[in-house]
This record gives structure tokens, sequence and C-alpha cells, in this order.
């Protein structure tokens, strides 16, 4: 019997993200056809002028770039059984702390070296913030849903004010230019593809931190623990692990992974910190995450998907309204919750 309900675990686990999406297209098709538009017409252009175009497909590369930061940020906590709501204050941190240190850089730092500081810089700025959670719940459990969340308003108006009233060049709503070694290249100077894109060389950066995480979680030691630590705290600590040290790690390498998101925005596109960027990517990486199962690598299909939906969504937004796609992302994550669930012993 063992055999056979691992074997349906494993069934349902693949199905079900499957039907979710099949699910949420069949309802985004019904809301399309109660506007008065053809759907086949709009899947069309939305295929054409996304996956269909060299510009549209480095948009969802940019896109899907953040998201699977912002997706592993959620996904390492979860193998503690944590749940990190931080991601937007998380991500907020570490791109200010990536524009900030980018600004202070001497222009002639070497390029590698000017890089590697601000990513580090950013990381350390969203780590700080979700370890701060994570302490709170090891020494005063504090549950890390309410302690993220009343992060994410503090992270938003100390940027806000260091904003508005120090580092906004005058007359605009952003920060200073990054120093010109700190700026990451763009993917069409590097590799000619995706030409006027804002899709640049983070992304790389990105599928490593997936494949990283993948390693360190399921073939190293510590990843072997920290799982046990989510799976069996109780049997974990009898075991000699220790589980508080797990959830602070775990909290620590998830806020490192969204502040890591400012290498895409800002060292990759923008070049500067301005009011609202990187605004709703960590919520998303929370579905992102939850699509996945907080694997690491299923995280890459996830957040294409996800990338997809979101400027496709803007490339029809002159036919139907894009919020139509924004409800199918919703209806997803609820149809996997719904799949996954295991059922109440009567």
């Amino acid at each position: 019997m063992k055999p056979v309900s691992v074997m349906r675990k494993r069934i349902i686990s693949l199905v079900a993200p499957l039907f979710a999406v099949m699910t949420a297209l069949l309802l985004s098709t019904l809301l399309i056809a109660a506007t008065g538009r053809n759907p086949l017409m709009i899947y069309h252009k939305m295929l054409s002028m996304t996956f269909g175009s060299d510009y549209g497909t480095g948009q969802i590369v940019f896109r899907t770039t953040s998201l699977l930061l912002t997706g592993l940020a959620v996904a390492i906590p979860f193998r503690v059984k944590l749940f990190n709501i931080g991601g937007e204050g998380q991500v907020l941190a570490g791109v200010f702390a990536a524009a900030f240190t980018g600004i202070l850089l001497p222009p002639q730092t070497h390029p590698l070296i000017a890089i590697s500081i601000c990513s580090i810089s950013a990381m350390l700025a969203g780590s700080m913030l979700a370890l701060l959670a994570g302490w709170l719940k090891v020494r005063l459990g504090i549950n890390e849903v309410i302690s993220t969340i009343m992060l994410n308003f503090i992270a938003q108006a100390f940027v806000g004010y260091m904003l508005t009233w120090h580092l906004s060049v005058p007359s605009t709503v952003h920060t200073p230019e990054i120093v010109q070694s700190a700026q990451i290249p763009m993917a069409d100077a590097v590799i000619g593809i995706w030409r006027n894109s804002p899709a640049n060389m983070s992304t790389v950066l990105a599928l490593a931190a997936c494949l990283g995480t993948w390693i360190v979680i399921f073939k190293s030691t510590a990843g072997y623990e920290m799982r046990a630590a989510g799976l069996q705290p109780e049997a974990a600590r009898y075991g000699g692990i220790n589980t508080d040290a797990h959830i602070l790690k775990a909290m620590a390498a998830g806020g490192a992974m969204a502040g890591l998101v400012s290498t895409n925005l800002v060292l990759g596109y923008k070049h500067f910190y301005e009011a609202g960027l990187g605004s709703g990517i960590g919520f998303i990486g929370i579905a992102v995450a939850l699509l996945a199962y907080a694997h690491p690598l299923w995280i890459i299909p996830s957040a294409l998907l996800f990338g997809f939906l979101e400027y496709g969504g803007l490339t029809v937004n002159a036919y139907v309204p894009k919020d139509i796609f924004m409800m199918v992302q919703a209806v997803t994550i609820l149809m996997v919750l719904v799949l996954t669930k295991k059922p109440k012993r009567p």
C-alpha cells in the first residue's frame, strides 16, 4: 500500500499544476467571451506579441528573472514550514541598498568588484529584514506571517523617507544613477537577442540561484537537516538538529534571494532606484512558489508562466482588461491548493 500511496502523491503533484492552469485558462476564456471579444483572437495576439516577438520574449525573461528570485524567497523558508510574506519589503530593501551602494562606489571600481559589492549589499539588506522576522519567531514565538507583513510597511516607510528627503534627484522620484562599472550588461549587448527589451544578464545569476538552492536543499547535509526540521521538528530536535538555527538560516537565505532582485531591476535595468520599483513582485513570488510546491527547479517554469501572464495581459490590454489575467494567476493558485489539500478524516 505504501508504494501505491507514494506513486499517487507523485501523480497528483505532476497533474495538479497542469489541471489548475487549464482550469484558470478556461475561466479566462469565458471572461474574454463575456467582454464580447473572440478568445482565440486574443490568445493569438497575446502569443504573437510575447513569445512570437523578440522584444516580447525579452520582456517575459525580464519579469521571469525577478520572479525566480522572489519565488526562492518564499520557497526556502517554506522548507521549514515558514510562510515568508515579506518579499515586498525584502525586495525593496535590496533594490534601495544596491542603488545606494552603487552611488557611493568610486567610478573607477572594477566592474566585477562593483557588481559584487552592490549585490552583496542588497542581499544583506533583504536578509537582515527577513532574519529579524525569524528571530522574532524563535525568541518570542511571533508568527512570521504577521511580522513579515509589518516589516513590509516599515521598509516602505524608511525607503520612502530616505528617497524623498535625502537621495532623490531634484524634481524626480528617483536616486542618482549608480556608477557605470556596477551596471550589468543588457542581454542584447552580450548575446544579441531580446533587443531593446529590459532583459539583462542577471537572468544567468537567477537561474544559478535556483540550481544552487536545489543542490543545497536536496544534495547536502545542511539541506537534509533543514527539510527534517520542517517535516518533523520534534523528531529533528531529538536527533540533535538545531531547528531554531535552521529557521534563522532559512529566513536569512530567503531574504537574501529577495534582495538579489536588485541585480535585475537596479544593476541590470534602471541603474537607479525610483519610487515603486519592484512593487508587487514579492507577492507574485508567493504564487510562483506555491505553484512549484516550493521546489527550486520547478520554480523556473512557474516563474516563466507568471511572467508570461503578467506581460501578456499588458499586450492585449487594449482589447480586454489585463485584470482578467491577474484573475488567472489567482485561480491557478487556488486550484493547486484545492487539488493538493488532504481531505479531513471523519
